[in-house]
């Protein structure tokens, strides 16, 4: 299968002709309607979005070919995935995760950190984590201060870390 991002991830049932509540990951909501067909992340499974409408922080969403609350019940929990090449460019400074993720994380220095793992927002912006070869994750936030560069082509990210994880002692300067 092609390189390809998961756009939503699919919620809980609503109501009882079978639509969906439908978390996006897309920065229009709605773009997910546009893509055509949507496919679980190994590809068993395609899904094409039918109609849908905001509701909220998701989408209440019909999917064609489900048409019970039991059917849609089932699918709670799904992730649905698009082709990368589906999606729209991005702009300087903008990255999609999955671009991110596998990355080798160095400092300024060029000592290795580890790799990216994962890009998470728990509703306070963005944070990347990292996985050094021993030891505990890094998850740090994912801004121009700590994330100066990012290298797609080099295939890396340069971190600078604050002073306490460094091991200095802002005390000692």
């Amino acid at each position: 299968m092609a390189a390809s991002i998961c756009v939503a991830r699919i919620g809980a049932a609503h109501g009882v002709r079978g639509a969906v509540k439908l978390w996006t990951f897309t920065q229009d909501p709605l773009a997910v309607t546009r893509y055509g067909l949507l496919t679980t992340k190994d590809g068993a499974r395609q899904f094409e979005v039918a109609s849908a409408r905001q509701a909220g922080d998701h989408l209440v969403a019909t999917l064609k070919g489900i048409t019970s609350r039991d059917e849609a019940e089932r699918l709670n929990g799904l992730e649905l995935y698009v082709a990368r090449e589906k999606l729209p460019a991005t702009e300087e400074d903008e990255y999609y995760h999955a671009d991110l993720i596998g990355l080798a994380a160095v400092t300024a220095a060029g000592a290795p950190l580890g790799r990216v793992v994962a890009i998470h927002n728990f509703g306070a912006g963005d944070i990347i984590e990292i996985a050094p070869p021993d030891g505990a994750t890094l998850l740090l936030p994912f801004t121009n201060a700590v994330v100066p560069t990012v290298d797609l082509a080099g295939g890396r990210v340069v971190i600078e870390l604050p002073e306490e994880i460094e091991g200095h002692d802002p005390a000692a300067a």
